[in-house]
């Protein structure tokens, strides 16, 4: 057979849609098509307004492209030397705080996943009942005082090392996905727990790690309350803190001097969620490709 009766018999035993069909797919299409314009509007909305001038998106003029286009929120943000040392702040506090929390969450993940471990099951209940019982703010920064933690920056990379929902997320993931006979060779082989986790089972767990690097890069990158809680000297403050002190900067006076910070506030408050967002934006393609894996297989059971 050619490949023109090849196609001529496949086109003979295909299917038939009917017209309630192709009229569920308008349907379909036409739903989905109005969720991506409620999720893409407001993103679009913030770029527009953020290089639009600041009256006209006071008064509501800007909705669908940018008026009298001006880039001065962003000349203004970026005079600011509190923006550009919160920047630097907020990168260090992002890398290292990230790899800290990835350094104790997968090995954790991974010692829970073995039925040997002794008392796992005791120490899964207490993780467990720190995830429905907390002691609140105030004792976490006694214990974070007594630590000598309080006005250290240092709280904002160590502070809150370890997530016990991402611990069981890579337990479940470490459970799907090591085979027990790839174990078992390794310990033929003579390959000990450390050379074991190191060499067989980090490799497979890319698609998890690139996971926890998201979820707790993105934590740290938004993370400004800390700085307040713990008192943190203004040198130190992460971008986030620095923005909300630029913000609340804006307000106070009288007559002109109002409007004038009312549109300065505007500029501040646009640009600035894109500054802090565009990081994150430029992240998350790298490790997407991982993600849906990593969350799909890790997931609880």
């Amino acid at each position: 057979m050619d490949a023109q009766e090849l196609k001529a018999a496949k086109k003979k035993n295909k299917i038939r849609e009917s017209k309630t069909d192709y009229v569920y797919y308008a349907i379909c299409g036409f739903i989905l098509f109005l969720l991506a314009v409620i999720v893409i509007y407001p993103l679009y909305y913030i770029v527009i307004a953020s290089i639009s001038d600041a009256d006209a998106v006071m008064t509501g003029e800007v909705w669908l492209y940018p008026v009298k286009v001006t880039f001065s929120g962003y000349v203004n943000l970026f005079k600011s030397d509190d923006v550009w040392r919160g920047y630097f702040n907020t990168l260090a506090y992002t890398a290292l705080g990230t790899v800290f929390n990835v350094a104790l969450t997968i090995p954790a993940g991974w010692a829970l996943s073995r039925d040997y471990l002794p008392c796992r099951k005791l120490i899964m209940a207490l993780l467990i009942i720190t995830m429905f019982f907390g002691g609140g703010l105030v004792p976490y920064v006694i214990v974070c005082r007594a630590l000598g933690l309080y006005q250290n920056p240092l709280i904002l990379i160590i502070g809150g090392g370890v997530s016990v929902y991402n611990v069981f997320m890579c337990k479940s993931f470490f459970q799907s996905n090591v085979p027990q006979e790839v174990l078992e060779a390794a310990a033929i082989d003579g390959a000990g727990e450390i050379r074991t986790f190191f060499d067989l089972i980090l490799p497979i767990a890319k698609s998890i790690i690139s996971v926890m690097v998201l979820f707790y890069a993105v934590g740290h990158w938004n993370n400004y309350i800390d700085a307040y809680i713990f008192s943190i000297d203004k040198n130190f403050y992460p971008l986030q803190t620095v923005i909300n002190e630029l913000l609340q900067a804006t307000g106070g006076g009288e007559g002109e001097v109002v409007l004038e910070q009312m549109r300065l506030a505007t500029q501040i408050k646009f640009t600035s969620i894109i500054i802090a967002t565009v990081p994150i934006l430029v992240i998350y393609p790298m490790i997407e490709k991982h993600f849906g894996q990593g969350v799909l297989v890790g997931s609880f059971k």
